[in-house]
Parts: C-alpha cells; sequence; structure tokens
C-alpha cells in the first residue's frame, strides 16, 4: 500500500525523523491559510502517489500567502503528468504547504527489502533530489549500502559509515546519524516495505532534515497497523485494481491489450511472458489464486473485460487444486450476465479438463479453445488486431 507525502512524514515524525513544518490543505483558502502561520515564502506540493512531480509542475514555490493562494488555485484540479503516472496522468485534489528552507546540500536515504540477500538494504547517494534509478545506472558508485542483520538491527557503526561516505562533519555528523537510525527504527516498526527520503536535506544551518519521504507497505501486515490502514486513497488506485481487491483477487493493471487470467503466479509470469514473444503486450497481471470459487472466477472474468484497453483475452487454466469445470461454469455466468464484445481464447488443462470444455462449448457462446500455452498466445495475439 503507498501512502502520501504528508502521511509518510506523520508517520516518521513520530520515531524521531526531522520534517519540515507543514500543513495539508485541499482548497486555496485552506492553503492562504497555512502560509500564514508557517510562511511567509512556502512550498506548494502536489500529493499524488508518483514521483517526478517537480518537472511535471506539480511542486511550486510561493513567496507570501497571497501568492501561495493564487498558485493552489491552479494547482488544485490540475492533470498532473510525470514520468510515473503515464501519459494519462493524476488529478491533484490536495496539496501539502511546507515552510521553505535554505538548502545547502541535497542528499538521498532509502531503505528497501534486498530480495537477493533477504534483508533490508540501507542506500545512500550524494546526489539528492533526483531520480535514484538514474543515479544507480549511470554512476552506481556514488550509491553506498548496508544490509541489515534483521537479528541485530540497524547498528550505530552502520549509520555512522553511511554519514562518513556522504560527507557529513561535525553535528551535522551526529544529526545524520541520528536521522538514519530514526528512519530505520520507522520502517521496521511500521512493517514498512519502502521508506524513501529524496532529498534528505542539510540546511546552511547544518540541519538535517527530511524534505521529501515516500512510503510504502506490506499489506499482509495492515492489520496490525489500523492506523496505516486508514491512510489508504483509493481516489490514487486503479479503479479495477480496488475492485478486484474486495474479492482477494491478484490484479495488477499494466500497459498492453491482451486480458490474462490465470491461476498461479508463476503460471501468471509465464503467461504474459509468451504473449510478449508472440508479439503481443499484456493488459493485466490476474491470478485467480488456488481456493477459487465460481462466483470468485466470474468476478475476476467481468473484471477483465471491462477494461476498456483489453481487446482480446486469454484464459490460461491448469487446474490442480481448481477445477477446470468451475472455471468455465464462471467464464460461462459472467459472459452471459455482462455481455462479451471481445475475443476470448481459452486454454483448459488439469482437474475436469473435459467436464470444462463440455461446459464451454454447450453454453452457446463463441470463444476460441486452445491446447497449449503456444497455442493460445498464438491465437490471442493476431484477435487484438480484430
Amino acid at each position: 500500500m503507498k501512502i502520501h507525502e504528508y502521511q509518510a512524514k506523520q508517520i516518521l515524525s513520530r520515531f524521531g525523523v526531522k520534517i519540515p513544518a507543514g500543513v495539508y490543505a485541499e482548497t486555496p483558502a485552506q492553503v492562504r491559510s497555512a502560509a500564514e502561520k508557517i510562511g511567509p515564502r512556502v512550498i506548494l506540493k502536489a500529493q499524488i502517489h508518483a514521483g517526478g512531480r517537480g518537472k511535471g509542475g506539480g511542486i511550486k514555490l510561493a513567496q507570501n500567502p497571497n501568492d501561495a493562494e493564487k498558485l493552489a488555485g491552479k494547482m488544485i484540479g490540475m492533470k498532473l503528468i510525470t514520468p510515473q503516472t503515464g501519459k494519462e496522468g493524476k488529478r491533484v485534489k490536495k496539496l501539502y504547504v511546507e515552510e521553505a528552507l535554505d538548502i545547502d546540500r541535497e542528499l538521498y536515504i532509502g531503505i528497501v527489502i534486498d530480495r537477493a540477500t533477504e534483508s533490508p538494504v540501507v542506500m545512500a547517494s550524494s546526489e539528492g533530489g533526483v531520480e535514484i534509478e538514474k543515479v544507480a545506472a549511470e554512476t552506481p558508485e556514488l550509491i553506498f549500502k548496508e544490509y541489515i542483520n534483521t537479528a541485530a538491527g540497524f547498528q550505530a557503526f552502520q549509520a555512522r559509515k553511511l554519514a562518513f561516505k556522504l560527507g557529513l562533519k561535525g553535528d551535522t555528523f551526529k544529526l545524520g546519524v541520528k536521522f538514519l537510525m530514526a528512519l530505520y527504527k520507522a520502517f521496521e516498526a511500521s512493517d514498512a516495505s519502502l521508506a524513501e527520503i529524496n532529498p534528505m536535506l542539510i540546511t546552511k544551518q547544518g540541519d538535517v532534515l527530511a524534505l521529501d519521504a515516500k512510503m510504502n507497505f506490506d499489506d499482509n501486515a495492515l492489520k496490525r497497523h489500523p492506523d496505516i490502514a486508514e491512510m489508504r486513497d483509493l481516489d490514487e488506485e486503479d479503479s479495477l485494481e480496488v475492485e478486484a481487491g474486495k474479492f482477494d483477487l491478484n490484479y495488477i493493471k499494466l500497459d498492453g491489450n491482451v486480458g490474462c487470467m490465470v491461476n498461479g503466479a508463476g503460471l501468471a509470469m509465464a503467461t504474459m511472458d509468451i504473449i510478449m514473444l508472440k508479439g503481443g503486450m499484456p493488459a493485466n497481471f490476474l491470478d485467480v489464486g488456488g481456493g477459487v470459487s465460481e462466483e470468485s472466477v466470474k468476478n475476476a472474468f467481468r473484471i477483465l473485460v471491462s477494461d476498456p484497453d483489453v481487446k482480446a483475452a486469454l484464459v490460461n487454466i491448469f487446474g490442480g487444486i481448481v477445477r477446470c469445470d468451475l472455471v468455465a461454469k464462471g467464464i460461462v455466468k459472467a459472459a452471459k450476465e455482462i455481455g462479451i464484445n471481445i475475443p476470448v481464447v481459452i486454454r483448459l488443462e488439469g482437474t475436469n479438463v473435459e467436464l470444462g470444455k463440455q461446459i464451454l462449448q454447450d453454453s452457446g457462446l463463441e470463444f476460441y479453445p486452445a491446447s497449449g500455452m503456444a497455442e493460445a498466445a498464438e491465437k490471442v495475439v493476431p484477435l487484438t488486431k480484430l
């Protein structure tokens, strides 16, 4: 789960991560009021679930409360397009009004789970304020890493190593170590999967603050954190993904036009790979899982075909725990209830496969059967062009 910057800063401040003074606002009048309290010079930040806001016009400097109110009138309601939003962009509905500080240096700090070592890793770079992906690609030697033993936790000597490599000195060095330790404490205690500060600001006075903040969380741990779960903003999420979540379906929207419904994450990944191998592009990742019912299959198929970008669909089921006849019944039920105006290729294999194929054949609906993954992909890709 993702949250907004202002929410991430609320969490971080609880653990001692220093942040600039800021106020959340939804109207130009609220922005003016906030600027009067913390200004006069303030930064207006669009609150969307995407990075690169500054390049898209989503971060503005206001010189006084009157200027802040005028800028807010232009920003609230604007369609903000960044490299992470895609061409469709995101509508700005809220702003974070933050005090403007004197910047000396901008650094990068990030904590993620490294799957190769099965441990958290704290990353730091002197190149803050820019896309860390660009730094990693062009100057990887400028990214410093400390891998964490989860039994021992993030040690002070590791924080000192990173602060030293970032070139911090004197009192700023001490503040930087304190900042790093507090950030890791917040990451661990909140079951975060990502805690990123870009940039970590060093002021001209030598203070250390989180000028920006991004946090993602392990969905499976949210039951332990009801306060964080309440921060979820459904308006920032894809509507089909939200709908799929209601039925415990694993659905992720992608950029292609071939809809995929598969059972099992591994088979889903292989299905997407073979679609691309045959010249197509998957429109989604949809894993219906193992213990599905006819009703959940019906809802999965309904969500799949309701995506306007889907021009053809591929159902690829290998029946083990999942029965092919149950899947067939769910597809037929959904097709008859909502109607289908796109071609659907279906490959069934495994438990009750012959019964499943018979159900599809007797339905009176037009499906394109396939006997293997390669054949299914070869059939579905040309159908997207009809």
